[in-house]
């Protein structure tokens, strides 16, 4: 039985030794660079406004089917009220995703 755990003991020894317990990996980041030359053509940008019964884009009423009509590009900015639910987000994102070159941010 002693030599036994001698052998179990020495296994262990070999096995810790020449294992590597944990590899590290790399991500790299991007930053930002300050003072860089301003944009010739910002894009064009919309502020919608997204409630439970509300849905204005840049301050005018509008519905689901007028909205993706009137925003083709540039930047979609979405505020939501405390009361929206996350399904009438959905919605709305299902309606923009389709086209390409809209670039769509949800403020909080």
């Amino acid at each position: 039985m002693t030599a036994l755990i001698d052998v179990v003991f020495l296994l262990l020894l070999f096995f810790m030794l020449t294992s590597t317990f944990s590899t590290f990996g790399e991500i790299e980041l991007t930053q930002a660079a300050g003072g860089g030359a301003a944009q010739e053509t910002l894009p064009e940008r919309a502020f919608v406004q997204l409630g439970v019964e509300r849905l204005t884009l840049n301050g005018l009423p509008v519905t689901l089917n007028d909205l993706f009509d009137d925003i083709t590009t540039g930047q979609v900015l979405v505020s939501l009220d405390e009361d929206v639910t996350a399904q009438r987000l959905v919605d709305l994102l299902v309606r923009l995703r389709g086209r390409s070159e809209l670039s769509v941010t949800v403020l909080e």
